[in-house]
């Protein structure tokens, strides 16, 4: 395997430096500007046709399980699809620079692929300094695990939607996801992460980020390798390793048949640490932007029921100690 084949478990240096927004970059947009559908250039975002779209299902059906349409497709997914087939959705969180398309990894490549270049690769690699464009690029671009399906059957859509990217010390691709670990308070204001498929818009709620091991046989949770739970055990064995790791109790119920995503970046290199955020997709009666309609545990609702006794008792004391000193 030539110098191109990386393992999932890469992890490439966090270096500080200047640049711009992976997409922004890609459409040669100023230093400052927030990469978003709108900076797509108005030759891509023009209608298509049923030309192009039947041109659309002959070029790029191969290795996918749907096939690129006019009927059910997001007018962001028209135009990005032009750009590279392998476009799978996009993610945002507000508060931070994540606000980029995401790809599915094609997996293993074989050398002199006519689509992907003359190099071979393996699984979970190609992306990891290219962009959209499948052009050299350092930073790489948000991709997904290439066995992940998230396409417009819902039934059919992974379990757990792994997307990776890197953690640049300035703050583009993951950087800013570093936001949430040294201050709680960011979380209680940005708790929410929008993710659209090719097909649909969702909503997830963040229910635990943590730091674990990139390493195989570091630690027996391979979270890179549990895109879809078959059995309620999985399900449980992936949770509590969240659970246990966190570094915040959100105390956002999780429960078996929830879809969930986590987003993977580096943390450290001289370990091969990862920093992983993981959420799961509002459920019927939740609102984005509106924690009070979010499920918790009962046994979260009972700790703050506590504290927020405790508080008050604590508050009556002081007050009444204040009272008797005048």
């Amino acid at each position: 395997m030539n110098k191109n084949a990386k393992t999932i478990t890469a992890c490439v240096s966090c270096a500080a430096a200047v640049g711009l927004g992976a997409f922004a970059l890609y459409l040669n947009k100023d230093k400052k500007s927030v990469p978003t559908v709108d900076s797509v250039p108005e030759t891509v975002t023009e209608a298509a046709t049923e030309a192009n779209a039947e041109k659309l299902s002959a070029d790029w059906a191969d290795n996918y399980d749907y096939v690129p349409s006019l009927n059910g497709v997001c007018e962001r997914t028209k135009s990005l699809m032009r750009l590279n087939k392998d476009i799978m959705g996009w993610v945002k969180i507000d508060g931070t620079q994540v606000d980029y398309p995401f790809l599915r990894d094609p997996g293993e490549v074989a050398a002199n692929d006519p689509y992907y270049g003359p190099d071979e690769w393996v699984p979970n690699s190609y992306y990891l300094e290219k962009d959209i464009f499948r052009q050299y690029y350092d930073r790489g671009t948000f991709y997904a695990d290439y066995r992940n399906n998230f396409g417009g059957d819902e039934s059919q859509q992974s379990d757990n939607l792994v997307i990776y990217g890197h953690n640049w010390y300035d703050g583009t691709m993951m950087g800013s996801l570093r936001k949430y670990r040294p201050d709680p308070e960011f979380y209680e204001q940005h708790p929410f992460i929008e993710v659209s498929s090719n097909y649909k818009e969702y909503e997830y709620v963040v229910f635990a980020y943590l730091i674990t091991s990139g390493s195989y046989n570091a630690t027996d949770f391979h979270y890179w390798d549990m895109e879809d739970f078959d059995t309620e055990e999985d399900f449980k064995f992936y949770i509590d390793n969240c659970r246990g790791g966190q570094l915040l109790d959100t105390g956002v119920d999780v429960k078996y048949g929830d879809k969930l995503l986590t987003l993977s970046t580096c943390y450290a290199d001289y370990d091969n640490s990862r920093f992983i955020v993981v959420a799961r997709r509002l459920r019927d009666g939740e609102v984005a932007g509106d924690m009070t309609t979010i499920q918790h545990t009962e046994e979260y609702l009972k700790k703050k029921k506590e504290e927020a006794e405790k508080a008050s008792k604590e508050e009556a004391e002081k007050a009444a100690n204040e009272e008797k000193s005048q």
